[in-house]
Formats: C-alpha cells, sequence, structure tokens
C-alpha cells in the first residue's frame, strides 16, 4: 500500500510538471533571491557542495552557475521537472547532477556543504518520512542546513495536497541533536497569481 501511495505521489507531480508552466504554479520565483542570499552567506567558496531538494525546474541552479558555484545539484521526484530545467539551461545542465528521486528514498554517495530546501520538506506529512529526513541530511550535510517552509500562517495546502505548517521551535526540535538553529524569519512570497504565501526559512549549522 506505501508503494502504490508513493506511486501516486510521484506521478501527481510529474503530471504537474508535464502539464503547468512555471507562471501557473505557486512555488515559482523569477529570483530566488532568499536563497541565493542564504548560500552565499554560508559558502566557503565557489566549489562548495550545494544540493537543492525539491528543486523542480526552479532557476535556482541557473543563478548559482551564473554565479560562478561549480558543484550544484539538484534533486527532485519528478523526472520531468529535471528535464524541463535541464532544456532550459541546455549545455550548462551538464554542470549539475540532476537526481530524480523521492526525497526519503534518497541514498547520496557525497556529503553536501550546503543543504536547501525551499517547500519541500513541508510536504512530509508522515512522522516516519519526516524521521526518515532528518536520518537522510544527519548523514549527507556537513555544514548548513537552509530549510524553507509553510509557516503557521502560511497555506495548508500547496497544488492540493496537505502540507504541515511549521514554526522555530517545532523545526529546531526535529532537527536538534545534528543541528543547532543560526538564524530564521518568516517572509511572503507573492505568487504568480499575486496570492501571499507566508514562509518560515531556517538556518542550521551541523554540531
Amino acid at each position: 500500500m506505501i508503494n502504490f501511495e508513493k506511486q501516486d505521489y510521484k506521478n501527481h507531480w510529474e503530471n504537474v510538471y508535464e502539464t503547468k508552466n512555471p507562471d501557473q504554479v505557486s512555488w515559482t520565483q523569477k529570483i530566488p533571491q532568499t536563497s541565493l542570499d542564504l548560500i552565499k552567506e554560508v559558502a566557503k567558496d565557489k566549489t562548495a557542495k550545494i544540493i537543492d531538494i525539491g528543486g523542480g525546474d526552479s532557476n535556482l541552479a541557473d543563478f548559482l552557475l551564473e554565479k560562478g558555484f561549480e558543484n550544484i545539484s539538484v534533486l527532485d521526484i519528478s523526472a520531468k521537472a529535471l528535464k524541463k530545467a535541464k532544456t532550459r539551461l541546455g549545455a550548462q545542465s551538464e554542470n549539475v547532477d540532476w537526481i530524480a528521486t523521492d526525497i526519503t528514498a534518497f541514498k547520496p554517495n557525497t556529503t553536501y556543504d550546503i543543504w536547501h530546501d525551499r517547500a519541500a520538506f513541508h510536504f512530509l506529512t508522515e512522522e516516519k518520512e519526516i524521521q526518515k529526513y532528518v536520518e537522510i541530511v544527519r548523514d549527507a550535510v556537513s555544514d548548513t542546513m537552509i530549510i524553507g517552509t509553510f509557516s503557521l500562517n502560511g497555506p495548508q495546502k500547496c497544488s492540493g495536497l496537505p502540507i504541515v505548517q511549521y514554526d522555530e521551535d517545532r523545526l529546531k526540535e526535529i532537527f536538534s541533536q545534528d543541528f543547532e538553529l543560526v538564524k530564521s524569519f518568516t517572509e511572503d512570497h507573492i505568487t504568480p497569481f499575486d496570492t501571499v504565501q507566508n514562509f518560515i526559512f531556517c538556518q542550521f549549522q551541523k554540531k
């Protein structure tokens, strides 16, 4: 039953990216400024290994490449989303490691200096999924974890799916065994449809 549900979940996202353009989905950002600022703040140099979790066809990788970062990975459950991003980047896409998998099934073969997740973690609604995520970042992150989720003032669903809203205390509690909270803040994201989604961003340092 679990595998069937997982397959349904994957099919949902494949359908979203097959049928919708960036201006038709709420999470699209023309310039992912907050993510770029947070990454720039903690990256020791341009060789920092960065992974974008649930990156889809986000243009974060484009901006990171433009800024000279050399070790970028993008993970998403949707192969179609990653294909869109590759097509957009053209020859530059060869400079990115594209990983098509469910985050809870991810088996990293390296460690990452910077783990970035904007709007993926909050889709994990079962405790066992959350704990699996915690286990993965424990082994996969060597320095910094950046997480952006819907806040307590944010939406309760996204793309028709339920999400979990978070505040600083809850995120701190979940990751406290392995990470120390450096800072957190909330921010309004204006969607392509001119609606507002309130996010909380947390920057964690590996203990």
